[in-house]
């Protein structure tokens, strides 16, 4: 171990012995799991406690944590709670038995699936590892977790202070309830009544925190880690790109040219940003079928010409590169050009399961792998992930979120790293893309700045007049010219030519955070100012597409039927008949009387029936629909084990009843209505019905 992680683990040891619970907070990569089960382990071989500990973690990182018990302290009898019904049931009844385990290694889901399970015992230690998940009081996870009866608390994250102080007294209620009872008071404490006292509220904040958390930077405490450089590097749009790209702003041109509503300018910025990937992106714009790999999969698209020109320089010099992205689609693109160079690889995202994935990483890391590439999807790949083998990070698109950027990086910078670590983030020029880093950078410099002031300010989304600037931006060079603006540039030029980029964007931000100072820092939503035009110069996109229009050329061909029969015949026959689309469930009358949790319910619906619409109607040509492409995501397994439970209990309820006190039509319609809910339109028949039946029959 190293210096600061024995200090750590002494940290976490004198926590123990004053009966305190408390937050590791070091920056990702310094060894926050090493530093917990050297305290378990220390607990075990100096003062004779074998537990039971529970260590709760996203399914990802479980497998990772099982590998570390087992060489740091292999003395230690970890169960991992993990598996389908059958293999749960076999834990449960062979292994999950007291004085049979030391640490039990679970999941969030299903911490809430096997709580009754789990209940059972008296925990020495809970351990939350990624405990931001918790922030929120009210979510299914943090009720559950304070269910479990546990000595003593450890919450384990890399970024303790994300949004706002809610959020951070969420954090210590959970870890001290008896202290941070009340968020009201919290909140008292650290309100600033005056400009002059933001340094006292720094001083209160950290005389709060200081007993409870601890956290170290890597730039403070690993001084041996190797450095890490990020360049910018840009490249033009492909022909076919610059064709969508335009098609895409002259098919909104009224929204903006005026100014539409945010919901409209994000699904417009989404389809812009896809543009930027690769065109094959958008329904039909690959040629085929038959769909066949090729040049013409790099060719028609910047970024693909520029990693082919980049990785033959990395394979050369025996690099070995994670290569990130938020669309699965695109991983699906890059793997068959992947296939196509004869370049090994792994690949990862949201659907790859756990076994599949725990075996990616070993063929990734093992000594002597042939492994070249490793394909990740940003969220699913970004956390809790351990590649330091690699030592080149290639963002290929970046997150709206700059922190789910760096926690991608530091897969590989990271204890362990032997290598310098560049980190390549690709954009493409004269492009949304180029606002979108650029606010990024924005946020990180503002985020560290507001902390430092001592206001944790509230994260905003993107704002309707950001977004319209975003989609405007690059718009003349656009419509300028039809031709492909990829050069021919040697690889070495272009990443030159990205230093230099890069440089010019930190001062950029040098000065901003300077000019950032003298603002109060209560409304943040003003410095996020990418529009330094003025308002005369900014071009008219109206007259710009005018200018740019081209009237599709009248088909000449003889004509052997007259144009007015014809028109009248096909009025006459009406529109052909579409395809009907799966019906979208119907939320069923909840009253009071039935004791349903409706504002939960209707919360839990409405995110169901918004993902149902957008999968059944939304069609991935250029720049159809209206919805949010890209955000709006199915219930996940927590969400849907909330759902079935709070859909249960009601049926306890409902069962309890005395049928003879209760008028059958609303006994009746309630469990109807409540069978139909719970199991989808295509269960109504079978269960309602079979339950009015049953109920007949017994009344």
């Amino acid at each position: 171990m190293r210096d600061y992680q024995l200090a750590g683990l002494n940290w976490l040891i004198r926590l123990y012995e004053n009966g305190i619970n408390g937050i590791l907070a070091d920056e990702m990569g310094l060894g926050k799991t090493l530093q917990t089960i050297s305290l378990l382990g220390y607990l075990h071989e100096f003062r004779g406690i074998t537990g039971p500990h529970m260590v709760v973690a996203p399914k990802s990182t479980l497998g990772n944590w099982m590998k570390e018990i087992q060489r740091f302290c292999p003395v230690l009898r970890a169960v991992k709670f993990l598996g389908n019904p059958e293999e749960r049931n076999h834990i449960r009844e062979n292994l999950l038995a007291p004085g049979k385990f030391d640490v039990c290694v679970t999941s969030f889901e299903m911490a809430i699936k096997e709580k009754t399970a789990l209940r059972r015992f008296s925990w020495r230690y809970i351990i939350i590892d990624e405990a931001h998940r918790i922030k929120n009081e009210n979510s299914l996870l943090s009720k559950t977790m304070r269910l479990f009866s546990t000595n003593y608390r450890l919450l384990i994250t890399g970024t303790p202070l994300q949004n706002n102080l809610h959020e951070l007294w969420s954090l210590l209620n959970f870890l001290l309830p008896e202290i941070f009872s009340s968020a009201e008071t919290f909140d008292e404490w650290f309100q600033i009544s005056g400009e002059n006292d933001q340094h006292e509220v720094v001083q209160q904040l950290h005389k709060v925190l200081r007993p409870f958390l601890l956290r170290r930077l890597k730039s403070d405490v690993e001084k041996g880690l190797p450095p890490k450089k990020e360049t910018i590097l840009k490249v033009g749009m492909s022909e076919m790109q610059k064709q969508y790209y335009r098609a895409l702003l002259q098919k909104d041109l009224e929204v903006i040219n005026a100014g539409g509503e945010r919901k409209r300018l994000l699904n417009i910025a989404m389809q812009l940003r896809k543009c930027c990937n690769h065109p094959y992106l958008f329904q039909g714009a690959e040629p085929g079928p038959p769909y066949t790999t090729g040049d013409h999969l790099i060719e028609n698209a910047g970024k693909m010409v520029l990693l082919d020109k980049l990785l033959p320089k990395l394979k050369a010099r025996d690099s070995r590169v994670l290569i990130f992205s938020q669309m699965t689609r695109l991983l699906d693109i890059l793997e068959d050009y992947l296939m196509y160079r004869g370049y090994q690889y792994c690949r990862i995202d949201g659907n790859t399961g756990g076994d599949d994935r725990d075996a990616s990483i070993e063929a990734f890391n093992k000594p002597g792998s042939e492994k070249f590439i490793f394909l990740l999807s940003t969220r699913a790949g970004g956390l809790g992930i351990n590649l330091a083998t690699a030592d080149i990070v290639v963002l290929y698109d970046s997150d709206w979120n700059p922190q789910v950027d760096l926690q991608a990086q530091d897969r590989a910078h990271r204890i362990g790293q032997k290598k310098e670590v560049q980190v390549f983030r690709f954009c493409t020029e004269y492009t949304i893309e180029e606002k979108v880093i650029e606010r990024a950078y924005k946020k990180l410099a503002l985020d560290a700045l507001v902390i430092q002031q001592g206001r944790l300010a509230e994260q905003k989304a993107v704002n309707k007049d950001e977004l319209l600037q975003m989609v405007r931006f690059g718009a003349e060079m656009v419509f300028s010219s039809k031709d492909s603006t990829i050069t021919d540039e040697d690889i070495d030029r272009i990443i030159a030519r990205g230093e230099e980029a890069t440089a010019q964007l930190d001062a950029k931000m040098k000065k901003f955070t300077e000019d950032a100072i003298k603002f109060k820092m209560d409304d943040t939503a003003e410095l996020y100012d990418f529009d330094d035009d003025k308002e005369e110069d900014k071009p008219d996109f109206k007259k710009l597409v005018s200018d740019n229009w081209i009237e599709p050329p009248r088909r000449e061909r003889k004509r052997n039927y007259s144009e007015s029969e014809y028109f009248k015949q096909a009025l006459r026959q009406g529109a052909p008949a579409k395809p009907r689309e799966p019906r979208i469930p119907r939320m069923p009358n909840l009253h009071d009387f039935q004791f349903f949790n409706t504002q939960r319910l209707n919360e839990l619906y409405e995110k169901e029936v918004k993902y149902l619409v957008q999968t059944n109607q939304k069609k991935d040509t250029i720049g159809d629909g209206d919805g949010e492409d890209e955000e709006v995501e199915p219930l996940n397994e927590e969400e849907q084990e909330e759902k079935e439970q709070l859909l249960e209990e009601v049926l306890d309820i409902l069962k309890s009843f005395d049928l003879d006190l209760v008028p059958p039509h609303n006994f009746l319609t309630s469990a109807v209505q409540f069978r139909a809910f719970q199991h989808g339109r295509g269960g109504t028949s079978t269960h309602s019905f079979e339950l009015v039946r049953n109920m007949v029959v017994t009344t």
